[in-house]
């Protein structure tokens, strides 16, 4: 037996892998544990599940990797502040204590957080290439061009190459400080979100603006070449030398000061944010069929938190080069502990991909749904509501609890579900998710402003049974989105509650085979009222995690006004909850 355990850890959203024998086993973002949304610290928690999931410990490991090279990032950082000086001084002083005394003395925190158990060699990759990794090796492609874009790792900021059998390759790199990533997120910024967290609420507002300034951002911001490689204008960013992603420059271009966070969102950055994703769908394409030009393969695996960029996915698909892709569930940081990983098992042991070549984009992977976290069985949720006095309906039988659920989704219920192994990525894949019903008109704001305290523009994702996917979204034949990861346009106007502004989706599909469970509550849902699709989101509000324990599940659903959740077999409904707390007289 050979068992990896990949970490990524130290900027944002730490995590996880274990590979034994080739399998992946779990994986777990550290936020889940420690209720720290992004969290960077070293994977403590994350650790101990994936072990734990194996019956292993630290000393059974047979190589750890970590999913960048510390010493070249640090070579970034100090030849950038040199390029900058003076005017980078107050961000070079706040920096590099940090890395001199923490990132630098990387090998010795890792053996610290393994408790000194682990003595073997550790594996330090570079950060695309754990990206590229992850987003091949899972793939259900034999062969496949790869394609990683995100923020920066050490130097690149966006890879090109392809993988064959047990081999990645990669061939050209665009470097730091030109980088889409940081395009986008320096337009999440101004817009008035969190960087690093706020890039999708950036693309959810797209939707209500117009692209009036995308010859404005490509003037004067931006130049493109034909092969989608680009040069940023550095005069009007302050990345490279300050902690603030704009500048005075910036702002006099676009002629007013960033949003201030939680300040209406106005025409202006409606249409700032539609320029802005536009422009990066552009570059998305051109890079890809340059990639196209140079590899001339079908398959393209994508990966990076560019890759979470599902509009430009979407598109990509219907308008790139290539016949299939497959996008890495956990295409952001967390990913690269995956991809570190599978690229010790398969590139440095040289261990062979059991992987059929397929036709179509299909489910079809070794991620296995990326269902990959911990679980818990009915006794344990049992356990705790009885504990707490909660009163609950408890269901032996999966068809029952089904029908039960089906009843009060259809009636207009909201309803939180935790059950079996959590995801492992950003997105909620029906496992720790809030679900309600599509065709309802008001659920969204409702679900928006009572649930999710979360902005009102937002759009939800739907959950669509595979075989009945092509009848309510613009996939075409032979294309399946099971990672909620493709934004496609919705082809009916009875689902008003998924569908957003522009008439498009972020569409997951179900086929019963990594998720079972879901697709016979769908199936349920479908045999009630003649609808195959279920509104999800994550199971969490605002600012928060998505839940990892049913503990924090209940406490979710107890400060929000969802109308009933349930943990593995246990339903709690908050009217027996108001009814036990405040009986009847008499």
């Amino acid at each position: 037996m050979t068992a990896i355990l990949g970490i990524s850890a130290f900027y944002h959203d730490s995590a996880a892998a274990l590979v034994v024998d080739g399998k992946i086993i779990a994986a777990a973002q550290e936020e889940r544990f420690s209720r720290i949304k992004h969290d960077a610290s070293f994977p403590t928690h994350a650790i101990r599940y994936c072990l734990s999931e194996a019956g292993i410990d630290e000393s059974d490991l047979d190589f750890v990797g970590f999913y960048e090279k510390p010493l070249l990032k640090f070579d970034r950082l100090l030849e950038t502040y040199l390029s900058f000086a003076p005017e980078g001084f107050h961000s070079f002083r706040r920096a590099i204590p940090n890395w001199v005394s923490e990132k630098l003395r990387l090998r010795w925190k890792i053996k610290r957080g393994l408790n000194r158990k682990y003595r073997r060699r550790i594996v330090f990759c570079t950060h695309h290439q754990s990206h590229a990794a992850s987003a091949f090796f899972p793939s259900p492609f034999d062969d496949a061009a790869v394609l990683t874009m995100d923020g920066v790792g050490e130097w690149a900021s966006t890879t090109l190459g392809y993988g064959t059998g047990n081999t990645i390759t990669l061939t050209d790199e665009l470097r730091f400080p030109h980088s889409l990533g940081l395009l986008y997120s320096a337009f999440t910024y101004y817009c008035g979100f969190r960087v690093n967290s706020g890039e999708y609420k950036l693309m959810g507002l797209a939707p209500y603006g117009k692209p009036r300034f995308k010859d404005l951002i490509e003037d004067k911001l931006i130049r493109i070449n034909d092969d989608g490689s680009f040069e940023l204008n550095l005069e009007y960013f302050g990345y490279c030398q300050s902690l603030r992603m704009t500048n005075k420059h910036f702002n006099r271009l676009f002629g007013r000061p960033p949003r201030t966070p939680e300040a209406p969102l106005e025409e202006f950055y409606q249409d700032v944010a539609a320029s802005i994703q536009v422009v990066t769908e552009d570059i998305v394409l051109k890079t890809a069929r340059t990639l196209y030009q140079k590899t001339g393969k079908d398959n393209l695996c994508l990966a990076g938190g560019v890759a979470l960029n599902c509009v430009a996915n979407g598109r990509l698909l219907r308008e790139g080069p290539f016949k299939n892709l497959w996008i890495q569930p956990a295409s952001g940081d967390a990913g690269g502990a995956l991809g570190v990983a599978l690229l010790i098992w398969h590139q440095l042991l040289r261990q062979p991909r059991s992987r059929s070549s397929v036709k179509a984009a299909s489910a079809d992977d070794s991620q296995r749904g990326s269902l990959l976290g911990p679980r818990c069985d009915g006794d344990q949720v049992a356990s705790m509501l009885d504990q707490r006095s909660i009163p609950y309906q408890r269901f032996d039988d999966q068809e029952r609890l089904n029908d039960y659920l089906v009843n009060l989704l259809a009636d207009g219920m909201v309803v939180g579900r935790f059950s079996g192994r959590a995801e492992y990525g950003p997105r909620a894949l029906g496992n720790r998710s809030i679900m309600g019903d599509p065709r309802i008109t008001d659920m969204q704001s409702t679900m928006n402003l009572k649930i999710k305290f979360r902005e009102s523009f937002r759009p939800f994702a739907p959950v669509v049974l595979a075989d009945h996917a092509r009848d309510y979204f613009d996939l075409e034949a032979g294309v399946e989105s099971p990672y909620m990861l493709l934004v496609c346009d919705v082809k009916t106007t009875t689902l008003p509650a998924i569908t957003h502004v522009d008439s498009s989706a972020r569409v997951q599909t179900v086929d019963g085979k990594e998720n079972p469970a879901l697709a016979r509550l769908l199936e349920a849902f479908y045999e009630k009222t003649g609808c195959p699709v279920l509104i999800n989101t994550s199971f969490n509000v605002r600012g928060e995690p998505i839940v990892g324990t049913p503990d924090d599940a209940l406490r979710c659903f107890l400060r929000t006004e969802m109308d009933a959740v349930v943990i593995e077999n246990c339903v709690v409904e908050k009217k027996s909850l108001m009814l036990h707390r405040h009986p009847p007289p008499g």
